[in-house]
């Protein structure tokens, strides 16, 4: 708390609603104190009406920079001054960086999702996935699935179809990927469509904490032992997602790598230095053993 009261220490923010379940400022905090940098990372929760304000307010106070979680990932674009070519393509950000006033906005969830995957590229190449949602999470997975997997189909599934044909109109106008097909959440009229998928992603968060009890499919029957399944909650760290296709056979991966990729790009983007990241997930690793948080 010492190192954090000095003038000098450089501040880095979240902002979202709710925020409870992040891990965020741990992992951002373990990395500072392990290259042993005078920031400080620190989370706020805020209602939608002041979202606005509370960008005003950091850069008062001299923030250089902030993450964007849930829901704000697409609308916070009005305040920014300068997009990335992926967050342009995507039209969602998670990191901002801090010059004189001036906010420039990012998308690491696209590197946090490639790094994710990357060990799994020889089986994911020329193959259909499926992902749930039509917010900026899945925005960032379908932007990563197109320019790094070559996807053959992509079946997008929401509860909203609008939303949805959305993103497929932004995809096929801006990436030329005419291979997105929209589908609506009615369970069972998926059953096929999933289980031909190779890859299946949870982008919605349906089954964070702490409403863990829910999921959008309701059985192993969606899944099979040859799919990877990939959820990006990461809090819990088995979502009900993730336990059925568990059951199934399925290879799973929760978000805690993907959590911890995109941050090392954010750290990078605010810190110009390179992120620990063994050394984040081995002590991330004991901390999430050792607690209940």
């Amino acid at each position: 708390m010492q190192d954090f009261l000095r003038l000098k220490t450089n501040l880095i923010g979240l902002i979202g609603h709710p925020i409870k379940q992040t891990y965020s400022p741990l992992i951002h905090n373990l990395a500072i104190k392990i290259k042993n940098l005078d920031y400080y990372y620190l989370p706020f929760d805020v209602e939608s009406i002041n979202l606005k304000r509370a960008i005003d307010g950091l850069i008062a106070l001299n923030f250089i920079g902030f993450n964007v979680t849930i829901p704000y990932k697409s609308k916070v674009l009005p305040l920014i001054n300068y997009l990335s070519e992926e967050a342009l393509v995507i039209g969602a950000i998670n990191t901002v960086t801090i010059n004189e006033g001036n906010l420039s906005g990012y998308n690491t969830d696209v590197f946090g999702v490639v790094e994710t995957l990357i060990n799994y590229k020889s089986d994911l190449i020329e193959k259909e996935f499926t992902v749930f949602g039509a917010g900026g999470s899945a925005r960032a997975v379908i932007y990563a699935l197109i320019k790094n997997f070559k996807p053959t189909k992509i079946y997008l599934i929401n509860r909203t179809e609008d939303r949805a044909l959305v993103i497929k109109e932004s995809f096929r106008e801006k990436l030329k990927f005419n291979s997105i097909e929209v589908l609506n959440l009615v369970l069972p009229d998926l059953v096929e469509i999933i289980q031909s998928s190779k890859l299946v992603v949870n982008a919605t968060s349906v089954g964070m904490y702490p409403e863990v009890d829910d999921s959008v499919i309701n059985s192993e029957k969606f899944f099979n032992k040859d799919q990877i399944i990939f959820d990006l909650i990461y809090n819990p760290q088995e979502t009900k997602f993730l336990e059925y296709a568990k059951r199934s056979g399925a290879t799973t991966i929760n978000g805690l790598d993907m959590l911890i990729y995109q941050a090392a790009k954010s750290f990078e983007l605010w810190t110009s230095e390179e992120f620990p990241i063994s050394e984040v997930k081995q002590e991330l690793g004991k901390i999430l053993r050792d607690s209940y948080y």
